[in-house]
């Protein structure tokens, strides 16, 4: 009779073969937190402090209270509460200039087996390849290149992000830093366009699968190999 001796675990290296290592996962909620935030101070300043509404909104309230105000004073009021929003937005700016950098220690460190561009070009291949044999392996491959978008257009929102925040010590003419801001605010468009794609493919993707992707960016999951 055969003796079938138990498999040994090493817990480490359990780790380092998890489908969503913990650095990734540490990055993916920290962006989260940050872009949210971000954005929650942009819809801040466009709408509760939008200066002209907030400025009409201060001298009404101040001569209801027997303070008279002008309309300048009003209104140098309520830029002075957009500059202490824009200030906080700033400051996620850098977070997510840092996180970035982060994120390509994150990249370059793993085996080049496992770094994200060898694997969008093993995608890249599988994709012609298959399709020579009549499969539509078109999800992995379109997946993998909406994030490659995703990283260029991090790119372009810490640049022009750090840009603005020092534009004045750069010596960025303020023709040039209106038009950068511009990009900068196209952006933040195309961030949200993408946080609705992505979250609709984990929703259309959380009905196909009996493990959730949202329990695997937690606790990450099981590598390929092991599924």
């Amino acid at each position: 009779m055969a003796f079938i001796e138990p498999v040994k675990q090493d817990p480490a290296n359990l780790a380092r073969h998890k489908r969503y290592p913990a650095g990734l996962r540490f990055w993916h909620w920290m962006n989260v937190l940050i872009i949210s935030g971000s954005l929650l101070t942009v819809l801040i300043n466009s709408t509760l402090l939008k200066t002209r509404g907030n400025a009409a909104f201060i001298q009404n309230e101040s001569q209801k209270n027997g303070l008279v105000l002008t309309q300048n004073q009003a209104r140098a009021i309520a830029h002075a509460q957009s500059d202490e929003v824009w200030s906080v937005h700033i400051y996620f700016g850098y977070a997510l200039a840092a996180f970035f950098v982060f994120r390509l220690i994150l990249i370059f460190s793993r085996p080049k087996q496992q770094r994200y561009f060898t694997q969008l070009k093993e995608a890249y291949r599988n994709y012609f390849k298959r399709r020579k044999n009549g499969d539509n392996p078109l999800h992995d491959f379109a997946v993998k290149v909406i994030y490659l978008g995703f990283y260029i257009l991090l790119v372009i929102m810490v640049l022009t992000g750090l840009s603005l925040a020092f534009d004045e010590k750069l010596g960025i003419p303020p023709n040039i830093s209106h038009s950068i801001k511009d990009v900068h605010g196209f952006c933040m468009y195309l961030v949200l366009a993408f946080i609705l794609v992505h979250i609709t493919g984990v929703v259309l993707a959380e009905r196909n699968r009996s493990q959730g992707i949202v329990s695997d960016m937690i606790n990450g999951g099981r590598a390929k190999d092991e599924l």
